[in-house]
C-alpha cells in the first residue's frame, strides 16, 4: 500500500501544482523554460504513475475488503465510463461544443471515471486510488474554472461534426478498453 500512496502523492501532487502553487509553477517555468519544466513535470509524473500501477497491483494481490458492492454496480460503472471516455476524447478534439460547455472535459471525465470505479469496487486500494483521483479532479476542475473566469477565457463553440468526432472517438476508445484492454491490463472484465 505504501508504493500506491507514494505514487498517488507524486502523480497527483505534480498535477496539483496549479491548484496550490500557481505562482511557484510560473517561477519554475521561467527558471527552466517551458520545455525544461515540461520535461521535469513529465518525468516526475511518469515516476508517480509507475508507482501507482506497481503499488495498486501489489495491493490487489492482498486485498483489504471495506465493503462488498452489489454485482449490478459493475454494470453501472461500465455505463458511466462511456461518458467519461467521451469527455476525455472531447479534450483532444479541437472546436467541439462539449469542450465549450464543460471547459475542462478531461478533468470532468476523470471525475466520472473515479465515481464509476468507487461504486463498483470495495477494497481499500480501490478506495485510495479512485477516491484520490476523485478528490483531485473536483479540486482541479474548480481551480481551472476559477482561472478561466479570472482570465476571461471563453471556449469557442464548434461544429456538430467536431462533436461527432469527439463522441465517436470516445465510444471507440470505450469499446476497445471495455471489450479488450481492461481485462488484459487490469485483469477484470468490466461487464
Amino acid at each position: 500500500m505504501t508504493l500506491l500512496i507514494l505514487g498517488l502523492i507524486l502523480f497527483l501532487g505534480m498535477h496539483s501544482i496549479r491548484i496550490v502553487a500557481d505562482d511557484w509553477r510560473a517561477a519554475r517555468v521561467a527558471q527552466f523554460g517551458e520545455n525544461g519544466w515540461k520535461g521535469l513535470y513529465s518525468l516526475a509524473s511518469a515516476l508517480g504513475l509507475g508507482l501507482v500501477v506497481w503499488g495498486y497491483g501489489l495491493a490487489r494481490a492482498e486485498p483489504v475488503v471495506l465493503w462488498a458492492p452489489p454485482g449490478w454496480t459493475k454494470h453501472i460503472a461500465a455505463l458511466l465510463t462511456l461518458p467519461a471516455f467521451i469527455l476525455i476524447a472531447a479534450a483532444y478534439v479541437p472546436g467541439n461544443r462539449i469542450k465549450a460547455a464543460v471547459g475542462h472535459p478531461m478533468v470532468a471525465g476523470v471525475k466520472v471515471w473515479a465515481i464509476a470505479h468507487l461504486l463498483s469496487n470495495g477494497n481499500l486500494a480501490d478506495a485510495l486510488l479512485f477516491g484520490a483521483f476523485l478528490a483531485w479532479a473536483v479540486l482541479d476542475f474548480r481551480s481551472a474554472r476559477q482561472r478561466d473566469r479570472a482570465a476571461g477565457v471563453r471556449y469557442a463553440t464548434g461544429s456538430g461534426a467536431r462533436d461527432g468526432m469527439a463522441i465517436a472517438a470516445g465510444i471507440g476508445a470505450w469499446a476497445l478498453f471495455a471489450g479488450f484492454l481492461h481485462v488484459w491490463l487490469i485483469g477484470v472484465r468490466p461487464y
